[in-house]
């Protein structure tokens, strides 16, 4: 078996044993919540960490289409959960908006396993066309150049150039091309399976749209105001989404890079199916949390049959469409993303003018503060699908020992795995100093979360400079990065997702959940453009030049590496001022 699994289970279950053993001091509720939050995070998880490589490898797109691609399905999962969240206030409730989500979550996952055959890349020179052959899969990927029905390898030549590597004298095409001399194109990219990949995504986009802020406001709901295992309560949250995170970074990962890509999203499918009859089952310890504001109108009929409730349903099955032709556009998600947050910002502006006192209107614009800051931790965070995915194939070496490696989308279980490990011994501290009166005000923990992450990519800039012939730093320094990004997430997520239950109005609570993943769907745009600036000549859907990689990975990393160190310190020394804006709403009883 894999050790990398094997690793991970003895990790997930030493990790569990102090988390089961502090949710027995929470609300029942507390348990569903966190276990079908798991299995979701579990299925979007495992397509995540196999998208880019996906898109890269199978469809065979470029760095840079790949990069826009997976940023608009991202920014769109991050987006739909602001009318998710605005649905489920007016009309649904939180649980059946959930539930709903759950279901459309399950056939887009399910729908992702139906991969069809892959493209394949041609090289074209004065008039003559010779296929690539790819063999193998992750680290045991070849692709090599047919000439005369025989392969042969090739590499970067000096000036963006080819060089054929053993070709015989009398072979049709030079041993060595200069740039311009010769095209590489994409063919046989399969029209039908490319559409059933944008129809799979929007599935998936809609489910989340449903179900993201509004099983996170759930949580909320379970704990009453100054309850101080509120904050403790959302980091244990946070770790079951870790659990199901990080289980399928490893199982999902291997699948997908060992047997076949159908195989590690069909599991995906699995695990989202298994979160949905969690969440069903365990309806009876939410203790009616989350259920719909007015029942009476959801269930009177408003055209013919048809309630309020099953038209919602209907308008997201037809939203699925709508979703499936903005994803395949970068440039129509970045337009959306610009309407999305003026729309939201204009609602929160005219509530705090009209509806909100000056407690509720100072709260709100510490969430606003919040929000921002966020936007530039995930812009930061985010690249670990993206870009800090191929890095890890391209320029990181992967081999534990022997003749076991970690698959390069295994490398996406540092960033969970870390969680597992932090999580419970977070929100024992965040407890302990609760208790005292000592616990840093958010706005702090936000500055700390910013100057780890920042910090993290300076790790991978040094790491560099031990990179071997193959250009390729050890995997130490990933994993250090990791360490520091996820340690910085402890102290920015757990926390902002349980300030926006605490800082927005009984009747925001779901809206400014949704206004808090908006802001991370503004992130997944500019993680996106970030991750487009490191992109790379790829042939097969491997990296050309690697050490021209390598160095184009360090100078970007430096860039970004300054706006969190930046970010983080300007948050610290505001922090004094902006936690009055709180008044309160963070104290513990």
């Amino acid at each position: 078996m894999d050790i990398v699994i094997v690793a991970g289970i003895v990790v997930a279950a030493v990790t569990a044993i102090p988390v089961i053993l502090q949710l027995r001091q929470h609300p029942k509720g507390l348990r569903i919540l966190f276990f079908a939050e798991m299995w979701e995070r579990f299925s979007y998880y495992g397509m995540r960490g196999l998208l880019i490589f996906y898109l890269t490898q199978h469809f065979l797109f470029d760095d840079t289409t790949a990069a826009g691609s997976y940023g608009a399905y991202t920014s769109l999962v991050y987006l739909l959960p602001v009318i998710g969240g605005f649905l489920a206030d007016r009309f649904l409730g939180a649980r059946k908006a959930v539930a709903f989500g759950a279901l459309l979550l399950v056939a887009g996952h399910f729908t992702m396993a139906l991969e069809g055959e892959p493209a394949t890349q041609v090289l074209t020179t004065h008039g003559a066309a010779y296929n690539f052959q790819v063999t193998g899969r992750a680290d045991a990927r070849d692709v090599k150049l047919l000439v005369g029905g025989q392969p042969y390898a090739y590499s970067a030549a000096a000036g963006g150039g080819l060089d054929i590597k053993g070709l015989p004298a009398n072979a049709p095409l030079p041993s060595h091309m200069a740039k311009g001399d010769y095209q590489i194109s994409v063919a046989h990219q399969a029209p039908l399976f490319k559409n059933i990949l944008f129809l799979a995504l929007a599935l998936i986009i809609m489910g989340v749209g449903f179900l993201k802020a509004n099983i996170a406001a759930m949580v909320g709901q379970l704990y009453p105001q100054g309850d101080p295992r509120r904050d403790p309560g959302f980091t244990l949250y946070y770790y079951g989404i870790n659990l199901g995170s990080f289980l399928a970074s490893i199982t999902c990962g291997w699948l997908g890079q060992t047997i076949g890509w159908w195989a590690g999203f069909g599991a995906a499918g699995v695990g989202m199916a298994l979160g949905w009859i969690v969440f069903v089952l365990g309806k009876p310890m939410l203790e009616g949390k989350g259920e719909p504001p007015n029942p009476v109108a959801l269930a009177k009929p408003v055209i013919g049959p048809l309630n309020t409730e099953w038209l919602i349903y209907i308008a997201g099955l037809a939203g699925v469409a709508a979703v499936w032709v903005v994803v395949q556009s970068f440039a129509i998600v970045s337009a959306f993303l610009g309407i999305g947050a003026i729309a939201v910002l204009a609602y929160l502006v005219w509530y705090m003018a009209t509806k909100a006192d000056k407690v509720e209107r100072e709260r709100l614009l510490l969430a606003i503060v919040l929000i921002l800051a966020s936007v530039v931790f995930w812009a930061l965070y985010e690249q670990g699908g993206s870009s800090l995915n191929l890095f890890a194939e391209r320029n990181v070496n992967l081999h534990l020992y022997g003749d076991q490696s970690m698959k390069p989308a295994q490398a996406q279980s540092f960033q969970s795995g870390w969680i597992l490990i932090l999580a419970p011994i977070m929100a024992a501290i965040w407890t302990f100093l609760g208790r005292f009166g000592r616990d840093p005000n958010p706005v702090a923990k936000f500055g700390a979360g910013l100057l780890l992450i920042g910090a993290s990519y300076y790790v991978l800039i040094f790491g560099a400079k031990f990179a071997g012939a193959d250009f390729k730093s050890p995997l130490i320094f990933l994993a250090g990065a990791y360490l520091m990004q996820t340690t910085g997430e402890m102290c920015v997520s757990p926390v902002g997702l349980s300030q926006m239950t605490k800082l927005a109005p009984p009747l925001l609570i779901s809206t400014l959940m949704a206004t808090w993943y908006l802001g991370t769907a503004g992130a997944q745009f500019v993680a996106a453009k970030i991750a487009q600036l490191t992109a790379s000549d790829t042939i097969g859907g491997q990296v050309l030049d690697a050490g021209k990689a390598l160095a184009t990975y360090s100078h970007v990393f430096g860039v970004i590496g300054l706006w969190g160190l930046g970010a983080g310190a300007l948050m610290i020394v505001l922090s004094p001022w902006l936690k009055r804006w709180a008044h309160g709403a963070s104290d513990t009883k």
